[in-house]
């Protein structure tokens, strides 16, 4: 860390320390450091002895404002309406940069240790900083509090009566994850069954993919163990390594999380948060794979940033939206600044926006980057059932629950989390394409062809860097939201073109203005292999 340390949301100055000269904090004599009793303690805060140099003394400085000036106090006996999460979506992101940069500086003293080091001193002052995470983060966020006794958030010493009710902390969540691994992670339940068997058929017997999967659900009143043995069953046809299931249920309380009977999408960041792989491709039940999904993992965006994000389609204009957006963010980055859906374009120019910016059908993100995997806490906060209901009644769609009547799902909450919290991410470019069938254009304005899906919930594509159909989404049936909608392979794909929203009675989603490609006879292939293998799926269903 720096030698002059800013805390721009603390209003804390920390004056320039001379590192070779400093002493080592008294607590006695500095009020920051007054050891509280524990019962006064937040949960899960476990008081760390004084700091001896600069990075400790910011981290504990850090923490202490935390405890003492926390952004919001929820109200007694559960009540959330008094507490306007909305509000504090720039601080909280804030807030969670600082604790990023702890991390980062914890995780570099054993990256940078030599045989002349002394190993014990480093690694205690490792496990004071890794302390200090815990403690910021258990502050920041209460869904790492009272945490199952299988979960891996707790540490192996605690004990079953754990009088704290919480977990031990982060680091242990983190030490979970398998270095070097990656694999994939599908959110499955009872009713998006059928579009999760056709995905896991294909991903291993059509593409022949290799990568580890993870089904996650929420205990058994969302994926039966009856559907459970299902999957399992189709997957081992396939002889592939073996199928995992994973409970979000044992490594998260569900108190503020609500994911037994309002979860929806509000599964799938604290999926990727608890799944063992390091690196994570988040796959939602009906997504339909072109390539292997190893593909994703050399991705370039992946490579530089950690990160892989896709583009929903620039199409909704929603004024209130951008300007609750554009007062959380003072300082956007690069990367939302010279977005289109930041600064408006010419297919939204009323407004600008940030309503359409993600696409959450896939998700590809690498947790052992510190600053993504502190960014993945806000965005799995603001998944969680108070925040995501009040933004629903506000009209805030970003990330309200699906279940309601303006829901938008899980889908901009990724790159919020990843912009507010300060890591870098990267997102495709153009904005989602479009698979589907060629039209002719009936409307003047759009002269020559269009490619149109069957459906609105279909056809959203998504290519990769070389300009190939990578995956898209709504399933393999026409039109994902009928039980027993037929099967047609899709023919042509546009890009970069102006999306055209209920173009005819039956309300498909078309693109116009941009060049019609056709799909490859590869392409053509894995699809129709894919649907035949769907089709015997949805015999035995």
């Amino acid at each position: 860390l720096a030698a002059v340390v800013i805390l721009t949301v603390a209003g804390v100055y920390l004056p320039h320390h001379d590192t070779a000269t400093q002493q080592p904090v008294n607590p006695a004599q500095d009020r920051f450091y007054t050891t509280k009793p524990a019962a006064e303690h937040g949960p899960g805060y476990a008081s760390p002895p004084a700091p001896n140099d600069l990075s400790l003394r910011f981290a504990t400085d850090l923490v202490r404002y935390f405890e003492d000036y926390p952004l919001y106090t929820p109200p007694p006996h559960g009540g959330d309406k008094e507490v306007q999460y909305f509000r504090y979506f720039g601080e909280q992101g804030r807030r969670t940069a600082l604790l990023a940069d702890v991390l980062d500086t914890a995780l570099s003293l054993s990256s940078n240790s030599t045989a002349s080091d002394d190993d014990e001193a480093n690694q205690q002052h490792q496990s004071l900083l890794r302390q200090a995470v815990d403690n910021g983060a258990a502050l920041l966020y209460p869904f790492l509090h009272h945490a199952p006794k299988s979960s891996p958030l707790r540490h192996s010493t605690d004990q079953p009566d754990d009088t704290r009710n919480t977990a031990s902390g982060l680091s242990h969540l983190r030490d979970s994850f398998v270095p070097g691994s990656a694999g994939i992670v599908i959110p499955v339940g009872n009713r998006n069954l059928r579009h999760a068997a056709h995905l896991i058929t294909s991903l291993r017997r059509v593409l022949g993919s290799t990568l580890p999967i993870q089904i996650a659900c929420s205990g058994d009143g969302d994926l039966s163990p009856d559907n459970r043995a299902f999957l399992e069953r189709i997957h081992a046809a396939a002889h592939p390594p073996s199928l995992e299931f994973l409970n979000v249920l044992t490594v998260f309380s569900d108190r503020t999380l609500h994911l037994r009977k309002q979860g929806s999408w509000a599964i799938k960041p604290f999926a990727l948060l608890a799944s063992r792989f390091e690196t994570v491709i988040l796959v939602n039940a009906d997504t339909v794979f072109l390539q292997k999904p190893e593909a994703l993992l050399a991705h370039g965006a992946l490579q530089r940033a950690g990160t892989l994000l896709f583009r929903d389609r620039l199409l909704l204009q929603q004024a209130q939206h951008a300007a609750w957006i554009k007062s959380q963010i003072p300082r956007p980055s690069e990367a939302l600044r010279s977005s289109r859906a930041w600064t408006g374009s010419k297919a939204a120019p009323i407004v600008p926006h940030a309503s359409e910016q993600g696409d959450a059908g896939v998700v590809v993100l690498d947790k052992s980057r510190p600053r993504v995997l502190m960014a993945l806490l806000h965005t799995c906060w603001q998944n969680s059932y108070p925040v995501r209901q009040q933004l629903a009644q506000q009209g805030l769609v970003v990330v309200a629950s699906a279940h309601t009547a303006v829901g938008g799902g899980d889908k901009e909450s990724w790159w919020l989390g990843l912009e507010l919290a300060g890591a870098a991410y990267e997102m495709e470019e153009p904005y989602g394409a479009m698979v589907g069938w060629p039209r002719e254009a009936l409307l003047p304005s759009d002269a020559g062809t269009k490619v149109c899906s069957s459906s609105s919930y279909q056809g959203l594509a998504h290519l990769d860097e070389s300009g190939k159909l990578l995956w898209y989404g709504g399933g393999l049936a026409k039109n994902m939201r009928l039980a027993k909608s037929g099967y047609k392979v899709p023919t042509a794909w546009m890009a970069g073109g102006q999306w055209r929203l209920g173009y005819e009675l039956d309300d498909p989603h078309c693109m116009v203005g941009a060049d019609q490609h056709a799909l490859s006879a590869q392409e053509k292939e894995i699809l129709h292999v894919s649907i035949k293998a769907a089709k015997s799926l949805d015999g035995l269903l």
